[in-house]
């Protein structure tokens, strides 16, 4: 890719993003967002534009300076940040990594068989983490030193209210649990609402938090991971309290979740409120057509479908870029990003170039 790319320089605006994400009017430019950057793009990202030859290693907040330093150079108004030190174990298993910018440990996924929690005795020995005694030194740090134009998004190990019951148990013990022992699962259900309840409100001790961000996927393809009924009782009550949290301290709740959730949609907007939804996969629902249906009850994020990103020439990404802009855009409630996140078996090229063309834009 050509350096000189990114000719068009563009300022972090926290304010204008959290009203773009809010629905108040149409933005005076394309805002940014992604659920995360993986380390070997941020990698590639450093020592193609030499953005950290600034910084010293030796620097205690090294890590900081070049988290920041990345999302403004991309051109993100934000840096995503939780508390430290929250863990909940899993069993993981491990395979190769196939990726363009290999992941030298391998890649990891879940046990869908079976996971830490499948008994009461091992809900009553499992290490639930505590969010009192989880640090904030990560948002301490950029509470005093994130720039006046950048803001914080609560996020980051949040709000996996489906993910961990399914995690936790693996999902096939969960699918038999779900007839068999109910009880468990709604023990596990309640004990991450309290966890994340308080990891909600030391977020919002922050006035630099501007928004908070619950990941959580819910479906796959065609469907909900559990049925309508089940996801209500489980897993929605733990999305609508995060929203009542942020919203009394009036912050917006934007969740990533994957997977076809029509089903449950009317839930999410009207019930849970929440104010921005993220995740889309063209072979579900393209965002276009998502948000000519919902965007005047819920702001879109992203959209920018993760195969076709991975496989598209640079005329068709900038194609397709200037067409969901021009779709989505005017009638405000959108931000530019990729369907998922920046894994790193997109073509770092083809990444750059969505953020090139997103920032030429214009009405």
């Amino acid at each position: 890719m050509n350096n000189s790319y990114f000719s068009v320089q563009i300022k972090p605006d926290w304010e204008g993003f959290v009203n773009c994400i809010r629905r108040e009017g149409r933005p005076d430019r394309v805002h940014f967002i992604e659920l995360f950057l993986d380390e070997e793009i941020k990698i590639a990202i450093c020592q193609r534009f030499n953005i950290i030859d600034h910084l010293s290693f030796s620097d205690p907040a090294f890590q900081y300076k070049r988290e920041m330093a990345i999302q403004r150079f991309l051109g993100y108004d934000y840096v995503r940040c939780g508390l430290d030190d929250f863990v909940l174990p899993l069993d993981r298993l491990v395979t190769a990594d196939t990726a363009g910018i290999e992941r030298k440990d391998g890649r990891a996924y879940i046990n869908e068989h079976t996971g830490p929690i499948t008994n009461w005795e091992e809900f009553e020995k499992y290490p639930w983490p505590d969010a009192d005694k989880s640090g904030t030194r990560s948002l301490e740090w950029y509470q005093e030193n994130l720039p006046d134009d950048m803001c914080i998004i609560g996020s980051g190990g949040f709000a996996h209210f489906a993910e961990y019951i399914n995690w936790l148990m693996g999902f096939e013990t969960l699918c038999f649990a779900l007839f068999e022992n109910r009880e468990l699962v709604s023990a596990i259900s309640k004990r991450l609402i309290e966890i994340y309840e308080k990891s909600v409100k030391k977020f919002l001790e922050f006035d630099r938090v501007k928004l908070t961000w619950g990941s959580d996927d819910m479906g796959f393809k065609t469907s909900l991971m559990i049925s309508p009924e089940d996801t209500r009782e489980f897993i929605l009550p733990g999305h609508k309290l995060m929203a009542e949290i942020s919203h009394n301290a009036g912050r917006p709740y934007m969740l990533h979740s994957c997977g076809q959730l029509e089903l449950i949609m009317d839930d999410l907007i009207d019930d849970i409120g929440i104010d921005a939804r993220h995740s889309f996969e063209d072979n579900i629902e393209d965002v276009v057509t998502a948000h000519k249906k919902y965007g005047h009850r819920v702001a879109h994020l992203g959209g920018i479908d993760m195969d076709f990103i991975c496989r598209a020439t640079e005329s068709e990404i900038r194609e397709r870029v200037r067409y969901t802009l021009r779709e989505c855009m005017p009638s405000g409630g959108y931000c530019l990003g990729t369907g998922n996140s920046v894994a790193n078996y997109i073509p770092l090229d083809n990444y750059l170039v969505m953020l090139d063309e997103g920032r030429k834009f214009s009405l």
